[in-house]
């Protein structure tokens, strides 16, 4: 289910709990959830946001082994502000949306058939991973080199700090993908524009750097109305290759669908960073699949916070945070999760669909630790001595990591 055909599913449920819930304050139905378990809670009369009850379970009643605070984890782009222009849409997911991811930020980015992301460039290292469609990418390195690329879905691309570069949608359709940058600080309207930097050098110096009289200057379109604008959909991708130009001595494009995954029972692993994407050295990611009833297995990540994207499916996830502390929330596509620093998780499917989501991490290496594999290659007796398991639950530790685990 995508996210426009869940928010659709429950715009209606809303709409018939509303009935419902208007023949009485303590109106009980199926689609009318209360924050009450058995001896515990009561009814809510109201007022009350029934579509957000609906899509957050674990939060109206949490599971009692939540406890603690936490800093919110959980921010849907659908939240988020979106930037209509001419050739597409953008909306993004920082720290200022996100309070907690202070290593990541985020933007989806929508580009119509022709529509051209302006050429630009970052402070921040830029991943991206296509979510629909196909785009044409471009790039020159600080040596000269040139880069240029058509990607479509499940392929990324990472252009470090620094590097110019455009993207621009093909095909009848265009595109749409995920960028992530490597500083949660980062603000998609902060980046550096081609046009804007015209726009502000006297034509004088223009003229005396390009060698051509300067009254050829001067007529600079308002970077406004270029930050993405319509152009005309490319030819094949050979015309756009420039004669004579080397190409980057490593490429800024990965094809991670094509990667041979990590399977199990229960789904499949892909596993992207500067170990198999050369140029990747601050974005480590992995592309999860879990099926219905799976979980992501209990585990932490002991080199980075973990900032997630949910594509498709409804998720679950429980996270650890010490002290007594844990907390419990539900994910559906187009949503942003982030879990800091060595916190233990699980993320579980609770749909009837296969669940789809990307991991990343500001690292250039993917570690992370099981906590079944850790007690399987731990003594026993040292394992018994805390937790008093039973010896079907000793016999059944795996000392083979299994990242996603069946229901």
């Amino acid at each position: 289910m995508t996210l426009f055909t869940r928010r659709a599913a429950l715009g209606t449920m809303a709409a018939g709990g509303l009935a419902v819930a208007a023949t009485g304050a303590n109106a009980q139905g199926a689609t009318v959830p209360q924050p009450m378990t058995p001896g515990r809670g009561g009814t809510d009369p109201g007022p009350r946001d029934l579509l957000r009850d609906q899509e957050n379970p674990s939060f109206l009643n949490p599971p009692r082994t939540d406890s603690g605070t936490f800093q919110n984890l959980r921010y849907s782009f659908s939240d988020a502000h979106v930037r209509q222009e001419e050739g597409g849409w953008t909306r993004q997911v920082t720290i200022r949306e996100l309070s907690v991811s202070k290593t990541i930020a985020g933007v989806n980015m929508r580009l119509n058939a022709g529509g051209t992301r302006e050429l630009h460039w970052h402070k921040q290292a830029e991943w991206a991973y296509m979510l629909y469609g196909e785009a044409r990418i471009s790039a020159v390195d600080a040596m000269g080199n040139n880069f240029v690329d058509d990607v479509g879905v499940g392929d990324l691309w990472y252009f470090p700090s620094g590097i110019p570069h455009s993207i621009q949608g093909l095909g009848k359709d265009g595109c749409e993908f995920l960028l992530v940058f490597d500083d949660g600080e980062f603000d998609e309207d902060g980046t550096f524009l081609l046009s804007d930097w015209f726009k502000h050098v006297p034509t004088d110096v223009l003229g005396k750097n390009f060698g051509i009289d300067p009254k050829y200057f001067g007529h600079t379109p308002d970077p406004r109305e270029r930050y993405i604008f319509n152009l005309p959909v490319p030819g094949p991708l050979a015309g756009d290759k420039i004669a004579g130009a080397k190409p980057v001595p490593q490429t800024f494009s990965h094809r991670m669908l094509a990667q041979d995954p990590i399977k199990t029972k229960g789904g499949t692993v892909r596993i992207t960073d500067s170990s198999n994407f050369n140029v990747s050295k601050t974005i480590a990611a992995a592309l999860v699949e879990i099926e219905p009833g799976g979980m992501r297995e209990l585990h932490w990540h002991p080199n980075a916070d973990e900032w997630q994207y949910y594509i498709e499916g409804q998720a679950r996830m429980g996270v650890f945070g010490a002290v007594g502390s844990a907390r419990t929330i539900d994910f559906t596509a187009g949503d942003v999760g982030y879990v800091p620093f060595a916190m233990g998780h699980y993320i579980e499917n609770t749909g009837t669909t296969t669940l789809r989501f990307l991991e990343m991490f500001k690292s250039s290496y993917y570690a992370d630790v099981s906590l079944n594999q850790w007690l399987a290659l731990t003594p026993p007796e040292l394992v018994q001595g805390h937790l008093n398991l039973d010896k079907a639950v000793m016999d059944a530790l795996r000392k083979d990591k299994t990242p996603v685990v069946a229901g």
